[in-house]
């Protein structure tokens, strides 16, 4: 169970040692909630708010929403996946590289037409 993608520990030591700066934000949700954790990617540049949900009745199974207030990433992208490289791959097809301060400019004006 610890090398579960929906546990937070080894989400976010993934993360990091794929070049990403993510914070945990929150894991104190109500029993009843079917969100398990929070984090932040990249805090203080893109700042993409990232919410694991398990078991979510309305969308079918374990998902991922990231979500950062239209910057990268138009409305609410929900990822439903087991694998750590779809979950990356996802964020590289947003713009969100694993090198914060090199972010293309021009990808940021294609994702919000």
């Amino acid at each position: 169970m610890a090398n579960k993608l929906t546990t937070l520990g080894y989400f976010l030591k993934r993360l990091r040692d794929s070049g990403y700066y993510a914070h945990k934000l929150f894991t104190e949700y109500n029993e009843a909630d079917s969100r398990a954790w929070s984090i932040i990617i990249d805090p203080g540049y893109s700042s993409v708010f990232c919410t694991c949900y398990i078991q979510d009745p309305a969308f079918g199974e374990t998902f991922f929403e990231l979500y950062d207030g239209g910057q990268y990433i138009p409305g609410r992208l929900k990822i439903q996946t087991d694998s750590f490289e779809v979950f990356v791959y996802h964020l590289v097809e947003l713009g969100l590289n694993n090198k914060a301060g090199t972010y293309p400019s021009k990808h940021q004006e294609v994702i919000r037409e």
